[in-house]
């Protein structure tokens, strides 16, 4: 019973569709192209997201110098202290002789300059990992709190720069995603309605007859859902293979550099499909909805 009802749905739906020909292409057309600028919008939001955590991942450390005076006990008591530090994810010892050896390393062939200090000025430090980058302020303001540490250093201004940049990137996407979302919903709830006004007579002898509401609104959401599923379908295809290509036309020095911060096509297809295809579906299906309690009375 239940399964006749379905192929009984399904077959108005795809008469519908047929009958109302234009308007569902102009419905397939309207859901494709917003899920398309949604593709492009969540390509976006998903590469800034992933280029501002790689990135952030150089600066997740903070570097603090311990006072000259210090013995080895001192160093050791201080290194603990530091690990107990909340957001401290590891720390680095790095002596003043091994820090005067990476200068010179730096400095290259002008590193002999450095062969004729009578002392060494350098001090010993902590490199300071952090769990999230996020917490860099507190962590170094808790580790320059401690006795025995006399400056710390740390990007300042680069980390919150990436901050507010995945924070902005991340809310204006949400923002646009949502405004897409309910253009794709007002043109299905119209384009549903339509149909509806259309069958006004055959609803209402549907409802003389005694056919049950659920029976009446079955084919518009099955229509509404059919029609999202299809402007999902496309999209998808648009969306993949087009960023496929614009990976591609890159050149391979580029690409070798951008590698690292560009997410593949494949680790995106599969999220692609299903989100697509759910929000295709919800669309579809909240829009006959919508227009199915204002025009259809049953």
């Amino acid at each position: 019973m239940i399964i006749r009802l379905l192929k009984t749905m399904l077959k108005q739906s795809g008469q519908s569709i047929v009958r109302s020909k234009n308007m569902s292409i102009a419905s397939i057309g309207s859901v494709s192209a917003t899920l398309l600028i949604l593709g492009v919008v969540l390509m976006l939001v998903l590469n800034m997201t992933n280029i501002t955590n790689t990135t952030k991942e150089d600066f997740d450390q903070v570097q603090a110098y311990l006072d000259l005076d210090l013995n080895d006990e001192q160093i050791s008591t201080l290194s603990k202290q530091v690990r107990a530090i909340d957001g401290v994810k590891s720390i680095e010892f790095v002596g003043r002789k091994q820090a005067l050896q990476e200068m010179k390393e730096r400095f290259e062939e002008n590193g002999s300059i450095l062969e004729g200090l009578e002392e060494n000025p350098l001090q010993h430090s902590y490199i300071v990992y952090l769990d999230d980058v996020e917490n860099t302020e507190a962590v170094a303001k808790a580790v320059g709190q401690l006795k025995g540490i006399d400056e710390v250093s740390y990007h300042k201004d680069i980390i919150d720069k990436l901050v507010n940049i995945a924070d902005i990137t991340r809310v204006g996407g949400i923002i646009l995603i949502g405004i897409l979302l309910a253009v794709s919903i007002f043109i299905i709830s119209n384009t549903i309605k339509i149909t509806v006004m259309a069958r006004q007579t055959e609803i209402s002898i549907m409802k003389y007859v005694g056919a049950a509401n659920g029976f009446i609104r079955g084919p518009f959401i099955i229509e509404g859902t059919i029609l999202g599923i299809i402007g999902a379908m496309i999209s998808i295809v648009i969306v993949l293979f087009g960023y496929r290509y614009v990976i591609g036309i890159l050149n391979t020095s580029l690409y070798e550099f951008l590698s690292v911060y560009i997410i593949p096509t494949r680790a995106v297809v599969k999220d692609i499909v299903i989100i697509f295809i759910s929000v295709g579906a919800g669309v579809g299906m909240i829009g006959s909805l919508i227009s199915l309690r204002r025009f259809l009375k049953v």
